[in-house]
């Protein structure tokens, strides 16, 4: 399988993705909007992953490559393609589906529990998760749920914190993919944000416990798999 993934900023990378993707003989590509590179042809790639990023989906101004980006998501959501939107990615997902994206009037960053939803407890991609797992967040932005779509979970900070679509489209306001170099570069590059407000975090809260990590790779994982079936499905 041929994955690519979208990346807003130097240090938001794919993290466990990368491994995931290397350990089951996938190819993985990428375009670095902040350095230009050109969108691949739809037909070059089986799944997309759109990554977080400190912008908003309507900073178009500051960010010209937003417009591109966002019809290109439009695009591979008409072909038929799965994607996975991550955060800043889950957001740019929700809008090319039609849903609001608003500020959320806080920041909520750091390990927070979500609760999943009943019904998507009760799918099969849902029976793999625990009921409440501690995931990693990193955002001030939320999304309304697309019409429909399956609400994924919810938190005590964030009522939509992820979205299921017709099972080939995953939005997760949450951070499955961070590993502890990942949210160190995300501490370096974004201090200014722990403010320590109620849902924010200090770094060192954050970066206390790698089996935290380890735990929320596996679920990526787990994700990615179901996405891997879905790219065999459109593929037939």
């Amino acid at each position: 399988m041929h994955i690519h993934y979208l990346q807003h900023v130097p240090f938001g990378g794919p993290g466990s993705i990368e491994n995931w993707a290397i350990t089951h003989g996938h190819r993985l590509s990428q375009t670095r909007l902040y350095a230009a590179d050109p969108l691949p042809a739809l037909e070059r790639f089986d799944l997309l992953i759109i990554l977080g990023g400190p912008m908003r989906i309507h900073d178009d101004v500051d960010y010209p490559w937003l417009k591109a980006e966002k019809w290109f998501i439009q695009q591979v959501i008409a072909a038929g393609k799965p994607i996975l939107g991550i955060c800043l990615g889950a957001q740019l997902l929700a809008d090319a589906l039609g849903a609001e994206v608003r500020p959320q009037g806080y920041r909520e960053i750091g390990w927070f529990p979500i609760t999943l939803e009943p019904d998507f407890s009760d799918s099969n991609l849902g029976q793999c998760f625990p009921a409440s797992p501690l995931v990693m967040h990193w955002h001030g932005e939320t999304f309304s749920l697309p019409t429909g779509a399956q609400r994924i979970a919810h938190s005590a900070a964030c009522a939509n914190q992820g979205f299921i679509w017709q099972d080939r489209l995953v939005g997760l306001q949450f951070h499955l993919e961070s590993t502890l170099l990942s949210t160190q570069a995300l501490i370096d590059n974004a201090a200014d944000e722990l403010d320590g407000s109620q849902w924010v975090q200090s770094a060192d809260a954050m970066l206390v416990d790698e089996a935290r990590f380890i735990e929320i790779n596996r679920l990526m994982q787990i994700v990615l798999a179901h996405l891997e079936a879905q790219a065999r499905i459109t593929d037939r």
